[in-house]
């Protein structure tokens, strides 16, 4: 299974105003490097987490379906399935129907199932013959939880402070430890 970013986030859990207030920064000469602080930080939590926190639009591949008729979507929290796509032996694609499958967006990692008595085979593509559009994410910044929120900022500020690579004698770690118990309560399992 991989998964591809289709569309990015529409903006970042955390504004340029809120991490320069954090960092008690009143000059605008390094917002560009403050702006790609938050990026990666952002994306550092969810790496973390193995959550979406903006909204977000990406493409699930599998190869076939399991024994189940069901396949763990890997990103939460999940939204919607927007389009399950299968690839004949061609490579000529199918959409299925949406009355074909259900969704469990409930349940984390997030499911989808195959309807009993639904007429769908396994595709004849043999690998990544199966591709899954989904929407995901908590929306936009406010409805980011406050310690995945609290977690960027402070991964921010250790960066913005420590540029330089971490080594195991310069004293500075990766990423705060503060930062990293903030966001122990929001990892889901690996799949």
């Amino acid at each position: 299974m991989t998964a591809a970013l289709i569309t990015p986030p529409a903006s970042e859990p955390v504004s340029l105003a809120e991490a320069k207030a954090h960092l008690r920064i009143d000059a605008s000469d390094e917002d560009d490097l403050i702006a790609s602080l938050i990026a990666a930080a952002r994306r550092h939590v969810e790496l973390e987490t193995r959550r979406v926190l903006i909204t977000q639009g990406w493409r699930v591949y599998f190869d076939g379906w399991a024994s189940t008729a069901q396949l763990a979507l890997p990103l939460a929290p999940l939204v919607s399935v927007d389009a399950v796509t299968i690839y004949d032996r061609d490579g000529a694609p199918f959409v299925l129907d949406p009355s074909a499958y259900q969704v469990d967006t409930v349940s984390s990692p997030a499911r989808l199932a195959l309807v009993a008595g639904a007429a769908v085979t396994q595709p004849g593509q043999a690998l990544n013959g199966i591709e899954i559009d989904v929407t995901a994410g908590y929306g936009e910044a406010a409805d980011v939880p406050a310690p995945l929120r609290q977690a960027i900022l402070m991964l921010v500020a250790h960066w913005y402070e420590h540029r330089e690579a971490a080594s195991a004698d310069a004293g500075a770690s990766v990423a705060p430890l503060a930062a990293m118990a903030l966001i122990a309560n929001y990892r889901t399992r690996k799949l």
